[in-house]
């Protein structure tokens, strides 16, 4: 059973090999829906504008999930404080088209495209602040929780950058971006199913180890993807991380090879790549060991979140958090 399907009637992903009961998913989009209407037409317009282009809506599922793991249903309040975090997630969305200068998302316009960079970086606050009151709603703890985890992805953003274009960036440099960016948010996803359904303390860390540890698989197989997946399969040019100049986990394993290739990629990387340079610097990455270096990576953090179901109850909920990990790697460990 997948992350997402803790019933036998559910809508599957193929990218993550995750599926969720209709009526959860129905809970979700309601919420969501709901959580940024306003009574101006205009920006609840822009506001939900990536809301209807749709989504997996992995953390508001993994806050479910992770409330039913001693079975039962998981109440109104745990499906609001997932979808505070997908808010937060959302807003944190636009404004990285706006520093992208980004054109498409989710097979849409982006809200900078279509309204222009002022507009969607208000609106990218509005769904900020939208998050935190719902955040507040379900109590001080969630509300503080919510409001770090803003920060995290905040420092995680400000440590990719200041690392564009560097060649000599440190694993360690990747790993703090990408938990802050994006590991954070499914562990505190995780957390808030925890504290709203009333899970003891060890359970509710747990969780929250889980969800981090969930999140940086996440992360690692999208950046893969990026390196290895085609331009159809992506939906959007494969490689971008590189052009963009940073470098994830793929890529500096190629870089530390010290062979022929891994030194042809660095004379290559450092400044911004022309389609030529970019073709090349792809078919070095995908034809050396760095990728198959970071799916073992990946692979070790897929044992994290195994690790910290072990003192879960048994239940479908249980299983589905145990299994979704190694779905999720096995699209790229093929």
């Amino acid at each position: 059973m997948a992350l997402e399907n803790v019933t036998s009637n559910a809508q599957t992903s193929p990218l993550f090999g995750m599926s969720t009961s209709d009526d959860d998913r129905k809970r979700i989009e309601a919420a969501m829906h709901a959580a940024v209407v306003t009574p101006d037409a205009y920006l609840t317009e822009i506001a939900s504008h990536l809301i209807v282009a749709g989504g997996k809506r992995l953390r508001p599922v993994l806050s479910t999930v992770a409330a039913q793991i001693a079975g039962g249903d998981a109440s109104d309040d745990v499906v609001r404080g997932g979808v505070s975090c997908e808010l937060v997630h959302l807003g944190s969305l636009y404004h990285d088209d706006v520093m992208d200068e980004a054109d498409t998302r989710r097979g849409v316009e982006t809200v900078n495209a279509k309204w222009g960079n002022l507009q969607a970086i208000l609106a990218g606050d509005f769904l900020l602040s939208r998050a935190s009151e719902i955040a507040a709603s379900l109590g001080t703890e969630v509300a503080g929780l919510l409001a770090r985890t803003i920060g995290w992805l905040c420092e995680g953003q400000i440590e990719e950058l200041r690392h564009t274009y560097d060649t000599s960036r440190t694993e360690d440099s990747y790993y703090a971006s990408i938990h802050g960016k994006t590991a954070s948010l499914y562990g505190t996803a995780a957390r808030i199913g925890g504290i709203v359904a009333g899970h003891d303390q060890a359970t509710i860390d747990a969780l929250t180890e889980y969800g981090n540890a969930y999140g940086m698989v996440f992360q690692i197989v999208d950046d893969i993807l990026d390196a290895t997946a085609t331009d159809e399969e992506l939906g959007k040019p494969a490689g971008h991380d590189m052009v963009e100049g940073v470098y994830t986990l793929p890529v500096l394993r190629t870089l530390a090879l010290d062979t022929p290739a891994s030194a042809e990629l660095l004379e290559l990387l450092g400044a911004p790549l022309d389609a030529a340079q970019q073709d090349k610097a792809l078919s070095i990455v995908r034809s050396n060991a760095g990728v198959a270096s970071a799916i073992d990576t990946a692979g070790e953090y897929v044992a994290r979140a195994v690790e910290a179901c072990s003192s879960f109850p048994e239940s479908p909920a249980t299983t589905a958090l145990a299994d979704a990990p190694a779905a999720l790697l096995a699209s790229v460990a093929r």
